[in-house]
């Protein structure tokens, strides 16, 4: 497998920054609020003026918005933190992400969705700050005040997310890749001279890495909703014998004509599960379509 340089649409989950539906589905019923207005990336394109932006990791945590109560879900969920890590939290309103470290964000989700929470396994989650949502200056400012209510609260659990500037494609691909090959996910890139605003902006851009693998055909399952009489989704087996399905990446004449069974198809994907499947695979091409 080869690692390529792609600039992407938002996965849904997040991520980084966002969730699935699957996961929102999984929380226990009768936590859900009105959805909080987040401001999400767009992805990046070279050529902006990058000294206008901050520039921070993306973590591979779950996007949490504090509302001055509870930690709220991108679906409008509640996680139900311990006592002892929502006390030190203000009133103010605050963006971040729940996270325990690169690479563990299945044991992580596992964690925030349960209804009861467990200390132990909290002990081991940060907030990481990196926005005020209310806050109606610019982020250059907002980033000062998010900094010095970090200092106030002055407690190892929240903390806010680092944030540096970086002048050059060049020295921005260089930090890429030097995240990625920590176990990083990727790069965000905040506009200084923005302010907070739901949906998504420019103001906000988002950079990671994929690989690219090839695998066989094996099954097709028919599509729902607007995909009724298509392709839904195609069982995938690897060289190694890992299967998995593969549900996105298709355009709707390929869903219409999908690669046939037996054939073999180029998926992209970004990293592994801790079962070694593909994580987030998506179809990328037929192996020999240009």
């Amino acid at each position: 497998m080869k690692p390529c340089f792609v600039l992407f649409q938002c996965l849904l989950l997040s991520s980084a920054l966002f969730f699935s539906p699957a996961f929102a589905s999984s929380l226990p019923p009768g936590n859900t609020q009105k959805a909080p207005a987040l401001l999400l990336a767009n992805i990046y394109q070279p050529g902006i003026t990058l000294e206008n932006y901050w520039v921070s990791e993306k973590l591979d945590g779950v996007r949490a918005f504090w509302n001055g109560k509870n930690f709220i879900s991108r679906q409008g969920n509640t996680f139900h933190a311990p006592e002892w890590f929502l006390s030190p939290l203000p009133k103010t309103v605050l963006d971040g992400e729940l996270w325990m470290g690169r690479g563990k964000f299945e044991r992580l989700s596992g964690i925030v969705r349960r209804q009861s929470p467990d200390d132990s396994d909290w002990k081991n989650i940060k907030f990481m700050i990196f926005d005020l949502p209310d806050n109606r200056q610019t982020f250059d400012r907002r980033l000062k005040q998010l900094k010095k209510i970090v200092r106030d609260i002055n407690t190892p659990h929240i903390q806010a997310v680092n944030q540096t500037k970086i002048s050059t494609h060049e020295a921005l691909i260089k930090k890429l890749d030097n995240i990625v090959q920590q176990g990083g996910e990727g790069l965000m890139l905040h506009s200084g001279l923005s302010l907070y605003k739901k949906g998504r902006s420019d103001d906000l851009l988002k950079l990671k890495k994929y690989f690219d693998a090839e695998a066989v055909v094996i099954k097709h399952l028919p599509g729902k909703g607007k995909h009724t009489g298509m392709l839904g989704s195609m069982i995938v087996e690897t060289a190694n014998g890992k299967r998995f399905k593969i549900g996105s990446g298709f355009s709707d004449t390929e869903r219409k004509n999908p690669p046939a069974i037996g054939s073999t198809i180029t998926y992209k994907y970004f990293g592994l599960t801790n079962k070694g499947t593909p994580r987030f695979a998506s179809f990328l091409r037929h192996r020999n379509s240009r």
